[in-house]
């Protein structure tokens, strides 16, 4: 499976991307996005902002699991509590049956399953605890891009742990 991470700031503004492969099941962390689709990536996030909108205010918790698919791509969000927005574009590696009534144990066979989501729920917390160790520097100001090479590194790390 391909992932495409970002953090969206307050002013819907990118302040880190990140783009990756599945390092489990022999994966060797590499995304597998074509040349199109990888233009195609920042647009897909970004246009599951105003459903992410509409779901945050609605129960109340900060991982609102897959908001939004576009085609074979699925979109999973987490908001912070000061409204960034922390987002994964997910391509499974073949298309999901949508027709299928077994649920598959591989986290790239099925996106939607619930050892899925639960993978993409502990990664985004991991990267939630290391976005508030980076914003608490004195040197951040709200909205600013993250730069920092070892917030990049974290987030690999968690990327590799995890999904």
């Amino acid at each position: 499976m391909s992932y495409y991470f970002a953090i969206v700031g307050t002013q819907d503004s990118p302040l880190f991307e990140y783009e990756f492969g599945t390092s489990k099941q022999g994966g060797d962390g590499q995304p597998r996005f074509s040349e199109q689709a990888r233009h195609m990536n920042q647009f897909i996030v970004h246009s599951s902002l105003d459903i992410v909108e509409e779901v945050q205010w609605g129960g109340g918790q900060m991982y609102l699991k897959c908001v939004d698919k576009f085609f074979n791509n699925y979109v999973s969000c987490f908001v912070t509590g000061g409204n960034v927005k922390f987002l994964l574009l997910h391509q499974p590696t073949t298309p999901v049956p949508t027709a299928s009534t077994r649920s598959s144990t591989s986290i790239g066979a099925n996106p939607t399953s619930p050892q899925t989501e639960e993978a993409i729920k502990s990664f985004m917390l991991e990267v939630y605890e290391n976005w508030v160790k980076t914003i608490m520097s004195p040197f951040y100001r709200v909205n600013m891009e993250v730069r920092s090479p070892m917030f990049r590194q974290r987030v690999t790390a968690a990327g590799r742990k995890y999904l």
